[in-house]
């Protein structure tokens, strides 16, 4: 690059020649044969075993768990159980049936992410301690993303099976790191000898909606378009809403191979709207018209609210409720999509058009409620037929160390502005809504106006706040 004309130019042609001779390459090579120098060759291994390449581990491919049935820890429908708890719990029960192939790499917060239940069973491994060096330990914990990613792409190419649970606003840390490795290994995957290998698999939690003390630094859903962008065949993201439809998507993610895989959940206790059957069916499906939410179940709506992401569905249901005792002569359909896959096209788990009508219909308006950034999921629906019809809310960039139902309400994801939205897009064909729209929506408006100054005054949510939504 310094020397571009080295080829026609003199000058330049005996700079490179002194460049390169002054690395003394002649006293590592010898002049005969071609070959480094006894010096050099006599560290190479001479035992083929010893070899990198030679090592069964480096090419023998993917070694599968022994998973318990996700559905022995599932929940059943009552009261409020944090996701990440009860995968907890799993994660345990794949710790001792799986003692020398798997293991968690965590970023120093493991107990903050209350994936703790796993330290019954284990320990951290930290090999400046010789009290739990080589003792079994099958947590790799260090304040360091990038060293936690390294070291699972090393322990997943030899045949392994990792877990990297980490805050959501510091998984950008790896981006970079993540889309190297995903393209190292559809690579791979285009030869013919290498065979599968398991996913890299990301828990991605504390998220923006939850930061209860950390504040504006703490709220950042980036990494999930990160891995959006990677080609379809081998990126997944899920955002399953409750405890019993994480445990699905953990035990699937964990059996599933050459993927990406970056499962979006909350760490805080969160209503259980599915039953283990449901939940399983659910899943399988990636997305569902929640009957119980819904006006007769979801038949002949006005208007479709779709909630993605664990608070921002909450927030849809809370909605879906207020709007059932407010506006009774409204009808509408609840949707919520956990397989964020399924809405974009050309992807092995897209909908249809007919799919996506079945859900989504062709001629209401339809209001997404999503955790994420809203371009990530106006990229996904591009191209699908009719959507001028959608209104999309999620992260737009505004947070603060506050409440997390001021999160909801800076970034128009709260229930009240889900139910304006859902006024007036049911207005368009329902003339008894229409009749009410400007009542109701500044009505809504009012409502969220009283419960930030409530907030600023006394410092925390209202009474109720997160009450399960009745119907």
């Amino acid at each position: 690059m310094p020397l571009p004309a080295a080829k026609t130019d003199e000058q330049q042609l005996k700079l490179l020649q002194d460049w390169l001779t002054s690395y003394k390459v002649g006293e590592l090579i010898d002049a005969e044969s071609g070959k480094p120098i006894d010096e050099i060759c006599s560290i190479i291994p001479k035992e083929p075993e010893r070899k990198l390449g030679q090592v069964p581990e480096t090419y023998k491919g993917y070694t599968a768990l022994n998973l318990p049935n996700w559905l022995d820890f599932a929940k059943n429908k009552e009261g409020q159980v944090s996701s990440l708890k009860v995968s907890g719990e799993l994660l345990a029960k794949v710790i001792e049936q799986n003692k020398s192939t798997f293991r968690i790499f965590s970023p120093d917060e493991l107990e903050s992410n209350k994936l703790s239940e796993v330290f019954k069973v284990t320990s951290r491994n930290f090999q400046w301690d010789k009290f739990s060096r080589a003792q079994g330990g099958r947590v790799i914990e260090i304040l360091s993303e990038h060293t936690c990613q390294g070291m699972m792409q090393g322990y997943t190419l030899t045949g392994r099976t990792a877990l990297f649970p980490s805050y959501e606003s510091f998984l950008g840390i790896v981006h970079t790191m993540m889309v190297q490795y995903s393209k190292f290994n559809k690579m791979g995957q285009e030869t013919n000898w290498r065979p599968p290998l398991s996913s890299i698999n990301y828990i991605e939690t504390s998220t923006w909606t939850r930061q209860e003390h950390n504040g504006f630094s703490h709220q950042n859903p980036s990494f999930i378009g990160a891995v959006l962008n990677l080609k379809p065949k081998h990126s997944r993201v899920y955002f399953p809403p409750d405890a019993n439809c994480f445990l699905s998507t953990l035990s699937h993610c964990l059996r599933s191979k050459n993927y990406v895989n970056l499962m979006v959940g909350s760490k805080q206790p969160t209503p259980l709207y599915l039953s283990p059957e449901e939940a399983d069916s659910h899943c399988q499906a990636g997305a569902s018209v929640w009957k119980f939410a819904s006006t007769d179940s979801g038949v002949s709506p006005d208007v479709v609210l779709v909630g993605i992401g664990t608070e921002t569905t909450f927030e849809v249901i809370s909605a879906a409720s207020i709007l059932k005792q407010k506006v009774p002569e409204m009808r509408v359909r609840v949707v919520n999509v956990t397989d964020l896959m399924i809405l974009g096209e050309g992807h092995p788990h897209s909908l249809d058009d007919g799919g996506f009508a079945s859900l989504f219909l062709t001629d209401r308006k339809i209001v997404f409620n999503y955790h994420g950034y809203p371009g990530e999921l106006k990229s996904l629906l591009f191209g699908r037929p009719g959507m001028e019809r959608v209104i999309i809310e999620g992260y737009s960039e505004e947070g603060s160390t506050t409440s997390p139902f001021d999160m909801m309400l800076r970034n128009n994801v709260s229930r009240y502005h889900v139910a304006a939205h859902a006024v007036k897009g049911a207005g368009l064909h329902n003339d008894r809504v229409s009749v009410r729209q400007h009542e109701l929506v500044t009505g809504f408006m009012h409502e969220a106006q009283k419960v930030k100054e409530y907030i600023f005054t006394n410092g925390k949510d209202p009474e109720g706040c997160y009450d399960v939504p009745t119907f």
